[in-house]
């Protein structure tokens, strides 16, 4: 999808949720749009494996595609955030819609600049019941220079890809505290046409647990099974396909520790299993074991200002591989709410 494609598709998708808003409710009891942006700056010692990284939770994109070249230099980063939305009531309960943009900005290795683009549909049909639509488009990411394999060249071009997903989730809350949500996730990974093999469909489900244990005090824990299946599996002459089986498994802990100030705890671990049956393709019963700790503070100037800092250290060891790939970012930023 290019970029006026996308666009035609988001006004006709927002123009059809103002036309429902009309529809369920001429007369809403409660409207209003909220602005919220944000603003982090990182340091990365692999711009290479920096998306994979930042993605690596329940709320973001866990499985990123495969990156073949890491240790392709540190960088400064940028990344800038503005999400809007719009809560109405309707004879169904709380609406809201929110459309959220983010972007990557390099200093220094400015062909992995990229942003992404989320539409998002919550409805809340009770305080113990909502459903939430999703839509996530991130286009034209770059991975590094790779071998292409097509031509029989094996030389070194650019590897892009554009990812799509839709998710849908429901959460209920169990008992007292206690909110179970479950997630179902379709999605597509496009590559350039020297990589085309690599074209991707997969999808996702999992459940995901959540405790409120007091004011400010949540833990979260969630477990994702995904089934990815590249093209390649049919085109053996390229002897490259990146199909594979996904377990991702987090946990988050949310905790004050002064009267403004939050401390946000996170382990994530995912699981690929390569399903090449391919024998001269080096990802051929082979597999990928990730490892990943987030430790962020955030602290609240006031209702709308909050600043945050934090250091995330991640580490990946495909048995294909001689050695554990280690990530390091930390970071500072601000958010303000209008």
């Amino acid at each position: 999808m290019n970029r006026i494609a996308f666009q035609i598709v988001l006004v006709w998708v927002l123009g059809g949720f103002s036309a429902w808003e009309l529809w369920l409710d001429d007369k809403p009891v409660h409207a209003e749009w909220t602005l919220k942006v944000e603003g982090k700056t990182f340091y990365t010692d692999d711009v290479g494996l920096f998306s994979a990284s930042r993605r690596l939770s329940l709320r973001e994109d866990p499985t990123q595609p495969v990156v073949d070249i890491t240790n392709q230099g540190d960088d400064v980063v940028i990344e800038p955030v503005v999400t809007m939305g719009k809560a109405f009531t309707s004879r169904l309960g709380l609406t809201l819609i929110e459309f959220r943009g983010q972007g990557f900005v390099f200093a220094d290795h400015s062909p992995f600049n990229h942003g992404t683009y989320g539409l998002r549909v919550t409805q809340t049909f009770s305080p113990k019941t909502k459903i939430s639509l999703r839509y996530h488009y991130g286009p034209n990411l770059f991975l590094g220079n790779n071998k292409e394999q097509r031509s029989g060249s094996g030389k070194l071009v650019e590897e892009r890809v554009s990812t799509h997903f839709w998710v849908g989730t429901v959460e209920r809350e169990i008992a007292e505290h206690f909110r179970l949500r479950a997630l179902a996730r379709y999605g597509l990974r496009l590559y350039n046409d020297n990589f085309a093999q690599r074209d991707t469909r997969f999808w996702t489900i999992g459940p995901h647990l959540e405790w409120v244990f007091g004011p400010d005090m949540k833990w979260t824990m969630g477990y994702h099974y995904e089934r990815g299946l590249a093209d390649g599996r049919n085109q053996p002459q390229f002897n490259d396909d990146v199909s594979y089986i996904n377990h991702y498994v987090t946990t988050e802990l949310r905790i004050p520790v002064f009267e403004r100030t939050l401390v946000e705890l996170a382990l994530h671990y995912e699981r690929n299993n390569f399903t090449s049956t391919l024998p001269d393709d080096k990802r051929h019963d082979a597999n990928e074991n990730v490892w990943q700790g987030d430790i962020e503070i955030q602290h609240r100037i006031s209702n709308a200002l909050q600043l945050n800092g934090g250091i995330q250290r991640s580490q990946r060891k495909a048995s294909f591989e001689s050695e554990t790939i280690i990530d390091i970012n930390v970071w500072l930023g601000a958010a303000y709410e209008f």
